[in-house]
């Protein structure tokens, strides 16, 4: 049976990639200086991350139940199956409104499969989970054969991110006045990650950027070995060069063939601030 994947912005994939991989997007929604657009990820992002570090802010939008479905219903009329993985629950309704969407649309269409996934990840994670299931979906396997496979290792999609600038944190709730001042008169650099139930954990401290970064890598050889992580994801808030120190950590330390680097997109982006540099593996737990 035919199938499509759906997923939607957070997964933070370059524009490009959505058609290189035959996948449906549906896009998350941000207004920044007076204007509401979709969430993206391309060039003009500098834009917004050249406001964010001037202080400016920006306000974002879930996927609605009537955005999906309106995503959905013209696969289901032309006779396809349709395989969603949505942004974590544990930092967006998007999820939600797409159980809605599906539900409503099985009464409309009770001859189709409609799936829909908790990835209970984000930006490139979300992406990297994604990306899998379009090889398996490449490989032959069928919808529930995807759909099991996702549902039994989204839990290994490690993820590990940094941030520069504390005060972004401290505006998203993540972390206390008190913390984000010391921190950034002492240059620590928390070290978060995102848990199983989908929600953003600071775990450590790091000295200094660069030690920082170091921290991150060494979650590979923490958590990764016995995985294939051949393919490794990056996202950054606007700092490229800092994403590739990294990329090179992985290449030299763990032998990854590839390392796909992307923007933190714009509605991720508008509350982790610029300056994130988050990692995507395989591992052990998250």
């Amino acid at each position: 049976m035919s199938y499509k994947i759906l997923t939607d912005s957070c997964c933070d994939f370059p524009s490009g990639m959505y058609a290189e991989l035959n996948l449906a997007v549906v896009p998350l929604t941000v207004e920044f200086r007076g204007k509401v657009f979709d969430d993206r990820n391309d060039d003009s992002l500098k834009t917004l991350y050249d406001g964010l570090r001037s202080g400016e802010s920006a306000k974002t939008s879930a996927v609605n139940p009537d955005r999906w479905a309106r995503a959905m219903e013209p696969l289901l009329s032309a006779g396809e199956d349709v395989l969603v993985l949505a942004f974590s629950s544990g930092l967006s309704t998007t999820y939600q409104s797409a159980v809605i969407a599906a539900e409503e649309l099985r009464g409309k269409y009770p001859e189709r499969t409609i799936r829909v996934v908790d990835t209970l990840a984000a930006s490139m994670g979300q992406g990297l989970l994604v990306w899998y299931a379009c090889k398996q979906r490449d490989a032959g396997k069928s919808l529930e054969e995807v759909y099991t496979w996702v549902e039994e290792n989204k839990l290994h999609l490690c993820h590990w991110f940094t941030v520069d600038d504390l005060m972004h944190l401290k505006r998203g709730g993540r972390v206390s006045a008190t913390t984000a001042l010391v921190g950034t008169m002492l240059q620590i650099k928390p070290v978060l990650h995102v848990d199983n139930d989908g929600h953003l954990i600071n775990m450590a401290k790091a000295r200094g950027r660069k030690a920082s970064l170091d921290a991150l890598a060494r979650k590979v050889e923490e958590l990764g070995t016995g995985y294939d992580n051949s393919t490794m994801f990056i996202s950054h808030g606007d700092c490229r060069e800092d994403a590739e120190y990294l990329a090179r950590q992985l290449k030299e330390r763990y032998g990854a063939k590839e390392v796909i680097i992307s923007y933190v997109g714009s509605v991720i982006g508008s509350h982790s601030g610029p300056g994130t540099v988050a990692l995507f593996f395989l591992g052990e737990h998250r």
